[in-house]
């Protein structure tokens, strides 16, 4: 156990829990046309380090379990896989891969099996898949080949941007069972029409980003923050402002899931809540709050700004990185993603420019946040 789970809070919580599942019986949702039965919260495994929150988040009823290949440098797999020993036939379990080719992705799903200690993966993601030139027939034809195997259940795609185009184009192309997108009361209503459709066409709906970067749980004194971090944390910290985000994206019932990261007790027990209590005006107003603040530093992940910067960086990755460090609290994984980037790419400095070549849609001051990442990233 971590030092962020001192014994009597991890009792504590151990004997909160049960009455929080005694009083919130959620109806499950089916995965599309899966014929899998999921809660509408699913956990997002990313950030978390304790098997525990894990264990005790499928003892309450939660049954859909959200991991990847690269997470943690391949050790959020092993410590899913460890948490969820003795309980694989009651949960969903999804793993992601980000190879490039065939032969790689199938060699990772390998690895992606033995670390999660199962014989086969409920749903597969080709990860981050953001254009439909990314979702190539090769790597099609990989999700097919396991599918034959028995090795999985059902295929994939997820997308960070791009989200209205990947799901049109993924349901033309009629092999994705499953879209894992970001999805969340930041963004445009537009987004909302293409979930709906692509689940009336039989798709499976996973959202992620559902918390819009978890800006209210910023707990950490380091230098992310500066000297006084109190100031910023009580400027985020809104009671309840992640609850509402949650039960925004639940009331969307073409939403089969939304994975959130969970890395403490409270959190699940804060969260467990959003799949039984209703959407209200109280949590409207607090998302209003929030989203004012939100406006010029929270990517929208619409894409418009990809491949317009005329030094060739990739900003929406890059301000995606950024909320992994600022938002999460995750510094180390954000700066492991932007360390591999081209040389060329790390090496740049928007203070070198004398315009912006980018004018975000959504009114998020792109250059400053970019400007911070590379302050925040740099080798």
């Amino acid at each position: 156990m971590t030092d962020k789970f001192p014994r009597r809070g991890f009792l504590a919580a151990g004997l909160a829990l049960p009455a929080v599942a005694a009083a919130a019986q959620p109806s499950l949702r089916q995965l599309g046309k899966t014929g899998l039965k999921v809660s509408p919260l699913g956990f997002g495994c990313m950030t978390t380090s304790d098997a525990v929150v894990i264990e005790r988040a499928a003892d309450l009823g939660v049954n859909y379990f959200d991991t990847a290949r690269a997470y943690q440098n391949g050790n959020n797999e092993r410590m899913v896989g460890a948490a969820l020993k003795g309980k694989r036939q009651r949960v969903v379990i999804s793993s992601k891969s980000m190879a490039k080719t065939r032969q790689e992705a199938l060699a990772e799903l390998d690895t992606s099996l033995r670390e999660l200690q199962t014989d086969h993966l409920d749903v597969w993601f080709l990860h981050n898949k953001s254009t439909a030139a990314e979702v190539t027939d090769d790597l099609l034809e990989a999700q097919q080949i396991a599918k034959k195997a028995g090795k999985i259940r059902f295929a994939g795609v997820s997308a960070h941007f791009n989200m209205p185009e990947m799901l049109e184009h993924l349901v033309k192309r009629g092999q994705t069972d499953v879209a894992l997108i970001a999805y969340n009361f930041t963004m445009k209503p537009e987004l909302t029409g293409a979930i709906q459709r692509a689940r009336r066409a039989g798709m499976g709906i996973v959202a992620m980003k559902v918390v819009a970067g978890g800006y209210s749980r910023i707990q950490r004194g380091d230098r992310l923050y500066g000297v006084n971090p109190d100031s910023l944390t009580s400027t985020l910290k809104r009671e309840g402002a992640m609850l509402a985000a949650i039960k925004w994206a639940l009331k969307n019932r073409s939403v089969d899931t939304g994975i959130v990261c969970m890395t403490d007790f409270d959190q699940l027990e804060e969260n467990f809540r959003a799949m039984t209590e209703p959407y209200t005006g109280s949590d409207e107003k607090l998302l209003s709050a929030q989203l004012a603040f939100l406006g010029p530093r929270y990517c929208r992940m619409c894409g418009a700004c990809s491949g317009v910067c005329e030094r060739g960086l990739p900003v929406p990755d890059m301000l995606r990185y950024l909320t992994y460090a600022e938002g999460y609290g995750q510094f180390a994984m954000a700066r492991e993603q932007f360390l591999e980037l081209p040389e060329a790419v790390r090496q740049a400095r928007c203070g070198e420019c004398g315009t912006c070549s980018i004018d975000c849609p959504n009114g998020v001051a792109v250059r400053e946040r970019v400007s911070r990442a590379q302050e925040l990233f740099r080798a």
